[in-house]
């Protein structure tokens, strides 16, 4: 792919995300695809494109609270959520604000309740302002910019984890695949005859 074509599908789906809310699963596949080749040319590292050291330590922070690794599968940070945002951002300067700006709220907010920035906070620390933020239902003048970028943040990270390889693979989608047969799993029909009252 050549700098230019590449520079403006990123600004395009940039845009096309603050614009409209929504990403599609190919246009995410290709930011994927872009921010893993930035990895390997850089040895393997992502260097942030649009937000300093501290902001994007936040963002991978709050990427790995968001949808945390488990015993069942990889988190939002093997996903590359940090990545997806960061290359996303340093296409499109309002998007890019959105997170500095929060971040900036998210830090001046932890320093009065706990002296640190967030990155630097006990992580109940960390989880108690994500309980209030992540909430509509706690709506302030005082926690309202929190909220908004909080649902901001959640929301792209969902959008770059479930259009990775590690989120389709947790899924357990298989792809369009052709089978022998196709069998419905026996706790299935169970489950709806149960349901229907046959």
């Amino acid at each position: 792919m050549s700098d230019i074509s590449r520079r403006d599908l990123l600004r395009n789906v940039a845009l096309s995300v603050t614009a409209a809310g929504t990403l599609t699963p190919a246009a995410a596949q290709h930011v994927h695809e872009l921010a893993a080749e930035d990895k390997r040319a850089s040895g393997g590292v992502y260097q942030p494109k649009a937000f300093t050291d501290h902001e994007y330590a936040t963002i991978r922070r709050l990427c790995d609270l968001i949808i945390p690794a488990d015993s069942h599968s990889k988190g939002a940070l093997e996903a590359g959520a940090p990545e997806f945002i960061d290359l996303l951002s340093s296409h499109n300067h309002e998007m890019a604000a959105i997170y500095t700006g929060g971040i900036g709220w998210l830090d001046h907010q932890m320093q009065q309740r706990y002296q640190k920035n967030f990155i630097d906070a006990a992580p109940e620390q960390q989880t108690a302002m994500l309980d209030l933020i992540a909430y509509r239902k706690n709506m302030s003048p005082e926690l309202g910019p929190g909220i908004q970028f909080f649902d901001w943040i959640r929301k792209m990270t969902a959008d770059a984890y479930y259009t990775s390889r590690v989120g389709i693979d947790d899924l357990g989608y298989l792809g369009n695949k052709a089978v022998a047969k196709f069998e419905v799993p026996v706790e299935a029909v169970q489950y709806a005859l149960k349901r229907s009252g046959l």
